[in-house]
């Protein structure tokens, strides 16, 4: 076990690591922790990255260890602070400010970034990300704290290229307002630039698995398609779509009430709230009658975001989608978008049931928030993003993927 001992420091602490016989392990202080992640002289993260145990079990003791939980929690104040200098700000936490490649600057990507809490989250998430040739709408739940508002357009407003949402809504789980929250961000975005190729919507809790021009290249070799998972919809979520929900008290509950037939007859599809969709899509979304008569439809079921997308890449004349045919069903694992891990789906390695290994951090909500141990096997996954990750939690994972992302783009550059 380590135990950590703590010092005052002028924007919250130093502390010391000392081992069982009291001997000093090289220390970290909240400057390192909030201008460059945990240091170096802390977590190995190339040993994490190749799975060596001792690091891994290294990691994993510092991040249960109660004073480092308490160290590791940035306030939404330093935030608020920290970017009234935004030009201090960019060169602090290192933003890349220029385009690194022609082939970059001439592919943009569009993003929609849902949000509802965790400012430190987001911000490294959206430092990950940012490429000043992007363009990035952000929505941050009507529901949400002051604080986080607050933070959150505090960080947006020193960046040109990024936005918050023109209407915010207050989102509930597996209710409409989750889909409504990135609709009113494809508004913004269709309608504030024309040269983006590429929509992708995140939440708070993502982080990218590929550098900026590795999800370049990844998406113009689908050649004007598109990459979400739409699949036959499995009989146990027949439910969601057959039955009316409504909100009550803020939470999503069944009525009794039979939906009537889908409009056009349109074949309901499963998928995930997360896709990778060109332009033309995004277009069909906002304008195309069909859609918006199954808008409409949907916005009585429950968690419309695990099939509306996944249907509507199925519907014919729509810019990169498939046929309805069976032979066409992506599921999330083939698809580029986004891998989460199911604790369901997990087991070990040869088993005819398991899909991915065992979590290495914890579950919320049956699904995996990643710890460092699951490092090794995410980098190796051909998704472009990854959830969900808990600086909160697991600082160490979300520091080594960003140092890993960095120095891969920089040796891109060179």
């Amino acid at each position: 076990s380590l135990i950590l001992g703590l010092l005052p420091f002028h924007l919250g602490y130093s502390f010391r690591v000392l081992d069982l016989h009291g001997q000093e392990i090289p220390c970290l202080d909240v400057n390192d922790l909030l201008s460059n992640g945990l240091s170096d002289k802390v977590c190995n993260c190339s040993a994490i990255l190749q799975g060596e145990k001792e690091a891994l079990l290294k990691a994993k003791l510092l991040t249960i260890t109660k004073d480092f939980q308490k160290i590791i929690q940035i306030p939404d104040e330093y935030y608020i602070n920290a970017t009234k200098d935004c030009r201090k700000f960019k060169i602090t936490r290192k933003y890349i400010t220029f385009p690194l490649s022609k082939e970059e600057q001439d592919f943009l990507l569009a993003y929609s970034m849902v949000v509802h809490h965790k400012v430190q989250n987001f911000e490294r998430l959206l430092r990950a990300i940012y490429a000043p040739q992007n363009i990035y709408c952000v929505h941050v739940d009507k529901k949400a704290p002051a604080s986080v508002f607050i933070a959150i357009n505090a960080i947006t407003s020193c960046f040109p290229n990024v936005f918050m949402v023109s209407k915010p809504v207050d989102v509930v789980y597996a209710g409409w307002t989750r889909v409504q929250a990135d609709l009113n961000c494809m508004a913004d975005l269709y309608n504030t630039s024309t040269n983006w190729k590429y929509f992708i919507n995140l939440c708070g809790q993502d982080f990218p698995l590929k550098t900026n021009l590795e999800i370049v290249q990844a998406l113009r070799s689908l050649k004007g398609g598109n990459s979400l998972e739409s699949e036959e919809m499995p009989q146990g979520k027949k439910r969601r779509v057959m039955n009316v929900y409504q909100v009550i008290d803020g939470q999503i509950q069944q009525t009794g009430k039979t939906k009537d037939p889908t409009p056009f007859n349109l074949p309901i599809l499963s998928g995930n709230a997360y896709i990778v969709v060109n332009r033309g899509y995004i277009h069909s979304v906002l304008e195309d009658e069909r859609i918006q008569a199954l808008i409409e439809w949907a916005k009585d079921t429950y968690s419309p975001d695990e099939f509306l997308w996944a249907t509507i890449q199925r519907m014919s004349g729509v810019p990169g989608s498939t046929w309805p045919n069976r032979k066409f069903d992506m599921t999330d694992m083939n698809a580029i978008a986004r891998m989460v891990k199911w604790q369901g789906h997990e087991g070990s390695e040869g088993s005819l049931q398991a899909v991915y290994p065992e979590c290495k951090g914890h579950h919320v909500r049956s699904i995996c928030v990643y710890g460092a141990g699951d490092l090794q096997w995410l980098i190796e996954q051909h998704h472009l993003f990854a959830n969900k990750f808990d600086a909160d939690r697991d600082p160490i994972a979300i520091y080594c993927l960003e140092k890993y992302l960095r120095h891969k783009a920089l040796t891109e550059l060179d």
